[in-house]
C-alpha cells in the first residue's frame, strides 16, 4: 500500500533503537525525511546511517534527552514545519511507589506527559494551517492494565492520553489526527536484563527468555519493532485521516476486552 506520505517531514523522538527506531524505519520506507533523536550519539549515528543507506531519505540527528528544553528546540529548529510527530521517551524504571519522592515523580511526569504535550503545542497549529498533520504518541499497555512498579509511568501516560483526547477533536476538521499506540511486550532492550549496550545476547539464552516473557501473551511471541513501526506508519498515512483520539493496543492480544 502506498501510504501517500512520500516527501513528508517527520520528527521521531527517542528513535535510535527499539520501538522508536522501528517507527523511523517504517516512515523512511514510506519516503519520509526524518529528524531522529537519541541519547547515545554513537547508536543514533548508526541508526541514521542505516536509514539513509536503505531508503535514500534525508536524516538529521539530534542527540539528547527529548525532555530537555534545549533538545526540543534543536528538534524543532531542524524541522520547524513537521508533517508528522512521533512522541516517544523512555519510562521510569520499575520501582515500588513508596520509593518515589517528589523529584522522581515530577521527573517521570515531565518525561512521559509534559514533554509530548510541549511538542504537540509547538507543531499542531502549523499542521492545521497546512491541512495535514499526524501525531502518534507511544504510551504503554499499562495505561489500560495496571502494572505494580510502573505506577509512575502508567499515571503520566494516562494523563497524556486524557489531556490529548479533547485536543484531538479540535483539529481533525483540518486533517490533523492524534492517536496513541500502547505497546505490550516487544523484543527490545526494555525486556532484556541489564547488559552493556551493544553486547550480543547468547541465542539459546535469548530463546528461553523470549519464551518465558511471551508465555501469557495470546500470540505466544514477543512483538517486533518492525511490525510496531508499520502500524505507526499507517496511522501517519493519508488513509488514516478519519481516525483520531484512539488508543491502539499493539500487544499480541494481551489486553482482554470485547470493546
Amino acid at each position: 500500500m502506498d501510504l501517500g506520505i512520500r516527501g513528508k517531514k517527520a520528527i521521531v523522538c527517542a528513535s535510535s533503537k527499539g520501538l522508536g527506531r522501528g517507527c523511523a524505519m517504517a516512515l523512511a520506507e514510506a519516503g519520509c525525511d526524518l529528524v531522529v533523536n537519541g541519547r547515545n550519539a554513537d547508536q543514533l549515528a548508526k541508526t541514521a546511517a542505516e536509514l539513509r543507506e536503505r531508503f535514500g531519505v534525508e536524516v538529521t540527528e539530534i542527540v539528547g534527552d527529548v525532555s530537555k528544553p534545549e533538545v526540543q528546540k534543536a528538534l524543532l529548529a531542524a524541522c520547524p514545519d513537521p508533517d508528522i510527530l512521533v512522541n516517544n521517551n523512555g519510562g521510569p524504571p520499575f520501582r515500588d511507589f513508596r520509593e518515589l519522592d517528589r523529584e522522581k515523580i515530577l521527573e517521570g511526569v515531565t518525561q512521559n506527559m509534559v514533554t509530548p504535550v510541549e511538542l504537540v503545542q509547538a507543531v499542531i497549529d502549523g499542521m492545521a494551517e497546512r491541512g495535514f498533520g499526524r501525531i502518534v504518541n507511544i504510551t504503554s499497555l499499562s495505561v489500560y492494565v495496571p502494572i505494580p512498579g510502573l505506577d509512575l509511568s502508567s499515571g503520566a501516560r494516562a494523563g497524556l492520553t486524557s489531556f490529548l483526547a479533547g485536543v484531538a477533536r479540535t483539529v481533525i476538521d483540518r486533517n490533523v489526527t492524534i492517536n496513541n499506540m500502547l505497546p505490550g511486550k516487544h523484543d527490545t532492550d526494555r525486556l532484556r536484563p541489564p547488559h552493556e549496550a551493544g553486547t550480543p545476547e547468547d541465542p539459546a539464552a535469548a530463546a528461553v527468555r523470549k519464551t518465558q516473557a511471551a508465555a501469557n501473551v495470546p500470540a505466544k511471541r514477543l512483538g517486533t519493532p518492525e511490525e510496531f513501526g508499520q502500524i505507526c506508519a499507517f496511522l501517519c498515512s493519508v488513509h488514516a485521516g478519519y481516525l483520531t483520539g484512539q488508543n491502539i493496543p499493539v500487544d499480541g492480544g494481551a489486553y482482554v476486552s470485547a470493546f
